[in-house]
C-alpha cells in the first residue's frame, strides 16, 4: 500500500510518513559513517601494538611518560607537577635538568665552587658526565647516539629513578636528604635503583611514612600487577672505605666482597614482614668474571647462601634474594657489567641446581613470575628512554609492514606495492622485502636504522612479529613449541598424545599444562632425531 508523504506514518508514531519510514535520508545507524575498511583497521592496529611494544622495552611496565610538544617548548608531567623548556630534545635532556631542580640548584653551585675531589659524589659524577657529553656529541644542537659508561648509568641512571618514584609513586623529602648527605648516599642510590628495577618490571609501590622513625620495617613495599603478590622489600649494600662517600669511620675494606653478605641477610631478615620478602644484597666490588663469564665470587655466595639456608635460617623464614655487583661507579669510562645472581632462600624451587623436566621447569617460572620478570628486568637496567612518548629519535624513515610504497628503482618504471613482510639479514645490514605482487626487494640500513632494529627487532617494522633468532638450548626450543601451538584445542592436544600419557593423567592436567606436556614431547623428539 502506497502511503503519501504528507499523511500520518502507519507505524503510529504520530509524525508524517516522510518524516518518519518516509525519510529520504539514510538510516541514522548508518548517516554519516564511512564504509568500514577491516584492513585497514587491522593495519592501524598493528601500528598501536608495535608502537607499545616499543614504549615498553624503553620505559617498562611503569606509568607511561606523560609529555607533549607545544610549539617550541617540551612539556612534561611528572606526578602533578608540570615541567617545560625549549631545549629538550630527548628525554635525557629532559632527566639532567629535573634531577637539578630535585636536588636544589643552590645546593649544587655550592658544590661546584669545591674542588672537585671534595665535591659531593653526584657532583663529581655530574662534571664526568659533561666532559663525556663534550665527547661524544659531534654537533651540538643535533640528537646523537652515543654507548652507555659507567658515567651514564651512575648519573642519569640516578636521575631516571628519581623520577620514576616522583611519577609513580612519591618522592619523599627524606629521600632527597639521605641522597645528598654523603653518609647516606650509598644506601639511598640504592634504594632508588632497586624501586626502579622493581616500578619497571611492572610492581606498585608503597613507600613507609617519613615519621615513622620508632619502628624497624622494610625500604618499601611492592605489589605485583601480574599476580597481586605483595612483598616486603629490603636494600642492602658494602661500604667500602674511599667509595661512594664512605670513610674508614662508615665503610670496610675491599679486598672481600662476600664479608657483609650474611650480615646484611640477617639484618632484613630481622625486620617483620607481613608478606613475601623480596631482599636486594650489593657487594659493592670491580666486575671480575672467569673464563665462562661468570662472577668471580658466583660460587661463593651461592654456597654460603645453601650453607646459610641448611643450617642458620630459622624455621618458616622465606625470601627471594638477588645478590648483585651493580658496579657502574666503578667503571666510569667503559660499558658497565651488572650481575644479578638470584635464590630461593627457603624456596626448593627457585633457582636451584637439579634436573628438571622442561614442563616443569615452565610451571616453576610461573610459580615464580614476579621474581623471573625482576630477572629479565635486571638485564634491562641500562636502557633509557630516548623520546617522551616511545618513539625512536633517529628520525630515520623505516619501511612498514602493511604500508604502500612507490618503490623507484624496483622495476623498470618503478613499482607500486604494499610490504607483506621484512627480513634482516645482521651479516650485511640488508633488509629485504617481500611485496603483496610477489617481488622481493632489498636496501641496505643505515647505522642509525640498525641500532634501532637491534633495540627492538620484533616491532621495529610497524607490526610485532617473530624474529628466527637461533634457539641457544631446549628450553628455548620449548618455548618456542608453546607460542606456536598455543591456539590448539584441548581435543587436538589429547588426540595428539595418544600413547603418552593415560587417561587418568589427562584429567588432572589444565589445558596449559596439557600443552607443556605436548610441547616438551615436540622438543624429545627434535632431539631424539638429530
Amino acid at each position: 500500500m502506497k502511503v503519501g508523504r504528507n499523511k500520518p506514518c502507519p507505524c503510529g508514531s504520530g509524525r508524517r510518513y516522510k518524516h518518519c519510514h518516509g525519510s529520504l535520508a539514510p538510516p541514522l545507524s548508518t548517516r554519516g559513517v564511512a564504509r568500514i575498511d577491516q584492513a585497514e583497521i587491522t593495519r592501524q592496529l598493528d601500528r598501536v601494538r608495535a608502537q607499545e611494544k616499543i614504549r615498553q622495552d624503553q620505559q617498562g611496565f611503569g606509568r607511561p611518560i606523560v609529555g607533549v610538544k607545544h610549539g617550541e617548548h617540551q612539556i612534561v608531567a611528572v606526578g602533578n607537577t608540570i615541567y617545560f623548556s625549549d631545549k629538550w630534545k630527548t628525554f635525557p635532556d629532559f632527566l639532567s635538568d629535573y634531577m637539578k631542580q630535585k636536588l636544589g640548584v643552590e645546593w649544587g653551585n655550592d658544590e661546584i665552587k669545591k674542588p672537585l675531589k671534595d665535591r659531593h659524589q653526584i657532583l663529581q659524577w655530574y662534571d664526568y658526565y659533561c666532559r663525556y657529553q663534550q665527547e661524544t656529541i659531534k654537533s651540538p644542537g643535533e640528537v646523537s647516539q652515543a654507548r652507555v659508561t659507567g658515567v651514564v648509568a651512575c648519573y642519569l641512571g640516578l636521575a631516571y629513578s628519581l623520577y620514576l618514584l616522583d611519577h609513580n609513586v612519591e618522592l619523599q623529602s627524606r629521600l632527597v636528604k639521605r641522597l645528598k648527605d654523603r653518609s647516606n648516599f650509598q644506601g639511598a642510590f640504592y634504594e632508588l635503583f632497586v624501586a626502579n628495577i622493581l616500578i619497571r618490571a611492572g610492581f606498585t609501590l608503597t613507600l613507609e611514612q617519613e615519621e615513622d622513625g620508632a619502628n624497624k620495617h622494610c625500604e618499601f613495599a611492592a605489589v605485583s600487577r601480574r599476580t597481586g603478590t605483595r612483598y616486603w622489600v629490603e636494600a642492602k649494600a658494602r661500604s667500602v672505605v674511599g667509595v661512594l662517600g664512605k670513610t674508614d669511620k662508615d665503610g670496610g675494606p675491599d679486598a672481600d666482597p662476600l664479608t657483609r653478605l650474611i650480615p646484611h641477610l640477617n639484618q632484613a631478615l630481622a625486620k617483620p614482614a607481613a608478606d613475601e620478602r623480596l631482599i636486594f644484597i650489593d657487594l659493592n666490588t670491580t666486575p671480575q668474571f672467569d673464563s665462562n663469564q661468570k662472577p668471580t665470587w658466583h660460587d661463593r655466595a651461592v654456597s654460603r647462601l645453601e650453607r646459610y639456608e641448611d643450617k642458620e635460617l630459622a624455621e618458616g623464614k622465606t625470601a627471594y634474594v638477588f645478590v648483585t655487583n651493580i658496579g657502574f661507579h666503578r667503571q666510569l669510562d667503559d660499558v658497565p657489567a651488572p650481575v644479578a645472581v638470584p635464590f630461593g632462600l627457603g624456596i626448593s624451587d627457585f633457582n636451584k641446581p637439579g634436573y628438571f623436566r622442561l614442563s616443569e621447569v615452565y610451571r616453576q617460572r610461573k610459580r615464580h613470575a614476579d621474581a623471573f620478570e625482576i630477572g629479565e628486568m635486571f638485564l634491562k637496567c641500562l636502557v633509557f628512554p630516548s623520546s617522551f612518548d616511545g618513539r625512536l629519535v633517529s628520525g630515520s624513515k623505516r619501511i612498514l609492514i602493511g604500508e604502500t610504497y612507490f618503490f623507484e628503482n624496483a622495476v623498470p618504471g618503478g613499482l607500486l606495492a604494499t610490504v607483506s613482510s621484512v627480513h634482516v639479514s645482521e651479516a650485511d645490514g640488508k633488509i629485504y622485502i617481500g611485496t603483496d605482487k610477489g617481488h622481493v626487494l632489498s636496501e641496505a640500513m643505515s647505522e642509525a636504522q640498525f641500532a634501532e632494529y637491534k633495540a627492538h627487532p620484533d616491532a621495529y617494522f610497524g607490526k610485532i612479529v617473530s624474529v628466527n633468532a637461533p634457539v641457544k638450548d631446549a628450553y628455548e626450543l620449548f618455548e618456542f613449541f608453546m607460542r606456536a601451538y598455543k591456539d590448539i584445542s584441548r581435543d587436538d592436544l589429547i588426540s595428539r598424545l595418544a600413547g603418552a600419557l593415560n587417561t587418568e593423567q589427562i584429567e588432572k592436567l589444565n589445558d596449559d599444562e596439557l600443552l607443556a606436556e605436548y610441547c616438551e614431547q615436540l622438543v624429545f623428539a627434535v632431539q631424539t632425531h638429530r
